[in-house]
């Protein structure tokens, strides 16, 4: 279906890039009125986030009327066509309401077989990450590969950490014994930015837990079209609940140090 993965890179490209500016410009120009919260009083949504989910799922629309489209704030449409949509209309919003770079928004289109395209628009430096399955993953149109670190006390390590007080406790405790090991954390704030950073060998290894699935769903083919290995951090296949991502040499060790400091990271039989 590479024709069709064509058609629905064009189109994701052109959205992600229409609505990045959009949000961007209007931050600039008028601010941000309006914020609410969702799952806590800390996991933050503005008026930005709606509008360029509504910009991209009637783009989406207009041009494949029977796709089916999941997005982070609310759309949910049933499609026929065999191709579904996942949009985060801008990841790091906590990011973009402070005025901080590294938010970004992310379109993927999957099939049963697995993600097809993947596009991560990061404005604040007008860096586009795209990708199509089998083809390898570009950054503003030139090849990007990971990273060659095989040494997990040199690895440069990005992480995020959860909304619930609980859980970011937890990830505090996990996080005190894995720096000495390592060679340095960046928090940066957004999964599709992060993984796209391990993409162009910015950073050697990703992890996170309790993310959605749009969060995850392009910048994980662009990861991997960019010769990244990807799992969960119990040992299965990746899911957006649990993730990493590291170069190829870091992969394994990187597991097993986080399954040696935690042992509900162990892998599960």
């Amino acid at each position: 279906m590479s024709d069709t993965d064509g058609e629905l890179l064009t189109l994701a490209t052109r959205l992600a890039l229409t609505a990045g500016r959009m949000v961007r410009d209007g931050r600039r120009e008028r601010g941000v009125a309006a914020v609410s919260t969702k799952s806590t009083a800390t996991d933050m949504v503005t008026e930005f986030d709606k509008a360029s989910e509504a910009l991209i799922v009637e783009g989406i629309l207009a041009a494949r009327p029977h796709d089916g489209i999941v997005g982070e704030e609310g759309t949910d449409t049933l499609g026929s066509s065999g191709i579904d949509w996942l949009i985060d209309p801008i990841d790091g919003t906590t990011n973009f309401l402070y005025g901080l770079p590294g938010w970004a928004v992310s379109i993927a289109a999957r099939t049963a077989e697995g993600t097809r395209v993947g596009v991560v628009y990061v404005p604040s430096n007008d860096e586009l990450f795209t990708a199509r399955a089998g083809q390898g993953a570009l950054l503003n149109g030139e090849p990007i590969r990971c990273s060659d670190t095989d040494d997990l006390t040199l690895a440069l390590v990005a992480t995020g950490f959860a909304y619930n007080v609980e859980r970011r406790t937890e990830q505090a405790r996990r996080m005190a014994e894995l720096l000495p090991r390592i060679r340095d954390v960046r928090r940066l704030g957004a999964a599709a930015p992060d993984l796209c950073n391990l993409a162009a060998g910015r950073i050697d290894v990703y992890f996170e837990q309790w993310l959605g699935p749009w969060d995850l769903a392009a910048g994980e083919l662009i990861a991997r079209e960019a010769g990244c290995l990807l799992g969960s951090l119990e040992g299965g296949p990746v899911h957006h609940s649990s993730v990493l991502a590291a170069t190829p040499a870091l992969f394994a060790p990187m597991r097993a140090l986080l399954a040696a400091i935690d042992t509900d990271l162990a892998p599960r039989a």
